[in-house]
This record gives C-alpha cells, structure tokens and sequence, in this order.
C-alpha cells in the first residue's frame, strides 16, 4: 500500500504577511450576502442558509467547548486557561454542557489504542514519574487497559499513575488541575456525556509519523464503529489536521460533515496543503468535505477569505485559538460571517455570544462611518469593552478593527 502525505512541522518560519486593511475588508464582507452550508447548526448537511435570518440578524454563532471545557494550559499565567477541570474527561464535558445554553458542542482529540480502542487524549506522548525517573510513551503504542492506568482511576481501590505533561518549550509539569477526573474512552463519552451536545471529534495523528492509507482506515474504521453505534441523533462533527485522514474519513461516511483543520498559514508544514486557507478551500472541494476549522489569526489577516470559503461549495467555517476567548475578538468573527467558535473560556463566551443581535442595519451604518478617533475616546472604549458583552457604535467598531492586527502580532 502506498505511503500517503506526511505532514510534518518545518523550522521555517512562514514570511510575513502584508498587514490587512481589515476594516475596509470587512465594509466589503457586511455588502455581501454570501450563503454557507449550515451542517454545523443542527440542520442536514448539504442545505443551503444565508447568512441572516428573516428578522436581518445574523444566525447566532456556534459555541464549541475546546476540550471540553477549556484546555490545560499549566504554564499560562492565566489562570482560567490553566483549567479547572482535566480537560478531554467526562466531567470537562458535562460542565461545558451545564455552563450555558449556547454552548451546543465540545471538541475532543481521539486517538486509537495498539488494541483497537478510540480513546480521549490530546498529547501523542503520556508520561509519568515513577521511583524518581520519568517516562514517556506514544499513546497509540499502549493497549487500553495500560492507557487507562494514568492519572485518577474511576475504582476507588485503585491508584493510577501520576500523569505529567511535556509542554512545547520541552518542560515536563506535574499535570494539576482543581477538579480531577478519570482518562476515558469514545465509547464512555457517548455513553456518559450529556445528550444536549453535539460533538466534534477532532482525529488525532502525529505529524511525525507517515500513514499508509491502510493504516488510516484501519483507525478510522474504529473510531466509525462506536459512533455509529453510540451516536443516535446526537450531532456529530469530524475534523482533522491530517489531509488524508479528512479526505478518508468523507470516502468512508457520508452522514456527518467532514470539516478540514488548518493553521492557515500562521505555521509553516512540509505538506504545502497545509499551509494556507487556499490550499485548505482546494482539499475540501477535492475531497467533498463541508468545511474548514482554521486558526482565527490565519481569518483576522485575511478578512476576505470568508466570503471566499463560503462561496467555494458553500463550506462552512469555523475557528480556534486564543484570541477566541477574547469577546471582542469573537464578536467581529461574528460580523465576518464566521459559524462557529471553539473557545476556553466556554462560559463568559457563551454568555457574550448569547447576546449578539447583530442587523443588517449596524454594517451600513458602521460603514458609512468614517470619523476619527482621538487617544482619549480609545482608551475610554477599550476599558469599557472589557467591562461587559460587546455592544459598539459604528466609530468604536472601527476603532477595534484597527486594533485586530496589534493583537494578530
């Protein structure tokens, strides 16, 4: 069988983007009545929905749970990121779940056991400390039972492993969060994970191995089994980073949307289809896939590509990333068009994204503004941006959108 793509990292750093005239990209944006595929709001996959309602708002954003309800960011001098909760568990789910009404999916990594068995991890290596030493092995290299001897056992006779974690910079951090619970497997979140949610199943494969298209079938044959066999009516998104894999996954089901995850340019890939939101558009015509996940800089620098995502078989498009979890940040998305947000800090997006009531009438009004903004009214507008659920005048409105490149560097 032959050797499909790989898709590994580079050290080169991708070159630098001319700096966007957002605003006027978004004046042409709020002009336009493109159409998107509404597979991501509960509806068949494949209909057609503009992007206002009858009223002239824009249908409300999608909240998406990062983990569940956010990732374990230990070295975050945030502490909300850090996590109150061990992300990828039953419990970050059902209190994503419980947080807010309009939190309506969580994102999970699923990755496939030596023994067959999908399971619900983020990193590609688990590690522990045992008598003093430290250890590391790949998660798809352990049999279930082994892999679900790390961390907090659901028996209380039992004691796991200790579970630490190796951060980017090559750190390795005990792995503590407020509220613990056990490791768990597909079959168990279908099972124990509150029906109101959707979920997107993020396909988790390491770019620093090479998979033969046998090989990804036979992952992805094991993680279709349990969900056609746990799933019922829940609303399932698939996604993936691995071109192959999203492309496979589509060849191999046609009853929930495949949605293709980029980086879009902010990171540079040996595999050239994942260097860009172009190249992310061309596989998922290609391959019939029904949307793309991109990293929300890679949509901040480039304003214009929503139009042309939406209008390229009417694909959806949704986000992740940091600035996700600024209100503000996700409140222009909105505006932009963008269906769909995965966020950390679930709730206090939630509750800002519940409030949007964007018209049709605010983008006119907004681009017909052109008044300039002294130092003073900024700083009085960012102070009071932050204090509450984004509501702006066309002048402050253009004044953040200014203020999107400073916070894409």
């Amino acid at each position: 069988m032959a050797k499909l793509k790989a898709a590994r990292a580079t050290d080169v750093v991708p070159p630098a983007m001319p700096e966007p005239d957002i605003a006027a990209d978004l004046d042409g944006l709020a002009a336009s009545a493109a159409s998107s595929c509404s597979c991501i709001r509960g509806t068949t996959c494949g209909a057609e929905a503009t992007t206002t309602t009858a009223e002239g708002r824009r249908p409300p954003l999608v909240v998406i749970g990062h983990r569940g309800k956010g990732m374990n960011a230990l070295a975050s001098p945030d502490p909300r990121l850090r996590g109150d909760v061990r992300e990828n568990t039953l419990r970050a789910f059902n209190d994503a779940a419980a947080s807010h009404p309009a939190v309506a999916y969580v994102e999970f990594d699923v990755q496939v056991t030596k023994d067959g068995c999908p399971v619900i991890f983020h990193d590609n290596f688990i590690y522990t400390q045992q008598e003093g030493e430290i250890s590391g092995k790949r998660v798809t290299d352990l049999d279930l039972d082994e892999f679900l001897s790390y961390g907090p056992q659901r028996e209380q006779r039992k004691v796991g492993k200790p579970l630490l974690r190796k951060l980017k910079d090559g750190r390795i951090l005990k792995w503590d969060v407020r509220s613990e619970d056990a490791l768990c497997t597909l079959r168990e979140v279908f099972q124990g994970v509150h029906r109101r949610v959707g979920f997107n199943v993020e396909l988790k494969f390491d770019d620093d191995l090479v998979y033969t298209e046998e090989r990804l079938t036979c992952i992805l044959q094991a993680v279709l089994k349990v969900v056609f066999e746990h799933a019922d009516d829940r609303p399932i998104i698939f996604s993936s980073f691995q071109p192959d894999a999203a492309q496979l996954i589509r060849k191999l089901q046609d009853k929930y949307p495949v949605f293709f995850l980029t980086n879009g340019g902010t990171q540079g890939y040996a595999d050239p289809r994942r260097n860009s939101l172009e190249e992310a558009v061309k596989l998922c015509v290609a391959g019939g896939l029904q949307g793309i996940v991109s990293e929300v800089r890679a949509i901040l620098r480039q304003p214009s590509a929503v139009a042309k995502i939406k209008e390229a078989n009417k694909l959806s498009l949704m986000t992740y990333g940091l600035l996700n979890n600024v209100p503000e940040v996700v409140y222009v998305q909105h505006l932009m068009g963008v269906d769909g947000v995965i966020v950390d800090l679930v709730r206090e997006i939630a509750e800002a994204v519940s409030t949007f009531t964007v018209t049709a009438a605010v983008h006119e009004s907004g681009s017909q503004d052109g008044g300039g903004i002294v130092v003073g009214e900024r700083m009085e507008m960012a102070a009071g941006a932050v204090a509450g659920t984004p509501s702006f005048s066309p002048r402050e409105m253009s004044f953040l959108l200014r203020l999107i490149p400073e916070l894409v560097q």
